[in-house]
């Protein structure tokens, strides 16, 4: 070969090497590219601003986000009213007005009856049960199945722990007094109220104090000592019960709308996944410290009475409860029946290490251990 065609072919050899270097490197820098490509989406939540444990929680949960993708994926939040009314933040994820809510998911029992499982079930799981349940137990997966409807994906993002019974003007001494009475409580828990002879409502945290000032609820519940401290209960009503038997073990719900997280990057799909873990916990962790303080404030500055329903209210509320959820395990939907069974089956088994275990500690404690 002569010199001149050497030289040619080394030519261009490295111009198709200097290429295919720039290809290669092009493909290698493109993920960094998008990886660095800013996201911006909207959380609409069903609480009030800064409301203590669960508003605070939305806005921790979405600068966890944002903090754990470096900004890639920021979540600005927009608190009950502010962008929806609180109890259509459900309806705005799916229509894509936003991308994200912060909510409660027995608020959509309307939509599937399935979902209120998801939240909590009267008699149900605690909220070391409903976890143990979601995350290995396959309740994830029918929870996915049954917002695939919607075109939205759930995540546990909240945990209260077990609930107060309400808020009641006059004490409650037996199932009779609770005739007739206008009471305000949602899901599955509200549907026992009235099958007990309650006329049973639900609205939003920022109405219910003037619907009880106006006399249009005799009584309420919505969580405990630290959220019903907040929202002022204790003005009008005196009577506080605790606990309640509907909500043993309340989770909140992070939804996005499936599509739009489809989309996201692997690693950012992670991140919304993990911060809502760290999230369940940590507003658990939130109201076990700040719900016997509430408390204390409520029945020591505020002239509150603690009472616990009467033993015959609660074992009507028991075969209620039991009625209702046997019943969706034979509802004409096939998914609200696979959730039902699912969480039957799960809660067989779980409840067996409470009682065994959890439960008999605390009875031992109760009885022996005294600290001055």
């Amino acid at each position: 070969m002569k010199n001149n065609e050497m030289n040619s072919g080394r030519r261009k050899f490295i111009k198709t090497a200097a290429i295919g270097a720039g290809a290669a490197a092009a493909s290698v820098a493109a993920p960094a590219i998008a990886r660095n490509r800013r996201t911006t989406w909207r959380m609409v939540t069903t609480w009030p601003r800064n409301f203590p444990g669960l508003g605070v929680g939305a806005q921790r949960l979405a600068d966890r986000i944002t903090a754990m993708s470096g900004g890639e994926l920021t979540v600005r939040v927009y608190s009950a009213g502010e962008l929806v009314p609180p109890l259509q933040s459900f309806d705005a994820v799916i229509e894509g007005s936003a991308e994200m809510s912060h909510g409660a998911a027995y608020y959509w029992q309307n939509k599937s009856p399935a979902t209120s499982f998801f939240t909590g079930v009267p008699y149900g799981m605690t909220s070391r049960e409903l976890s143990a349940w979601i995350r290995f137990m396959g309740g994830q997966e029918i929870w996915d199945k049954v917002y695939d409807q919607f075109g939205v994906k759930g995540f546990l993002s909240g945990d209260t722990g077990t609930q107060a019974g309400g808020w009641f003007r006059q004490e409650i001494k037996s199932l009779d007094d609770i005739q007739g009475i206008n009471f305000r409580t949602p899901g599955l828990g509200g549907q026992v109220w009235s099958r007990m002879g309650a006329n049973v409502t639900n609205m939003a945290a920022g109405e219910i104090y003037q619907a009880l000032q106006s006399g249009a609820l005799d009584a309420a519940e919505f969580v405990g000592p630290y959220n019903d401290l907040a929202l002022g209960f204790h003005q009008i009503c005196k009577e506080y019960y605790l606990p309640s038997f509907i909500e043993p073990g309340l989770a909140t719900e992070l939804v996005v709308n499936k599509s739009k997280f489809s989309a996201l990057p692997e690693h950012l799909q992670k991140v919304v996944e993990i911060a809502c873990q760290a999230e369940y916990d940590q507003v658990a962790s939130d109201f076990y410290a700040n719900d016997p303080i509430a408390l204390r404030t409520l029945v020591e500055d505020h002239g509150v009475n603690l009472r616990t329903f009467p033993e015959d209210l609660l074992e009507a509320g028991a075969k209620a409860s039991m009625d209702i959820v046997n019943e969706l395990r034979e509802h004409r939907d096939a998914l609200t029946r696979e959730t039902a069974e699912s969480f039957v089956k799960s809660f067989n088994l779980l409840r067996t290490r409470t009682e065994l275990v959890d439960q008999k500690f605390g009875l031992a404690r109760e009885k022996y251990i005294k600290y001055s």
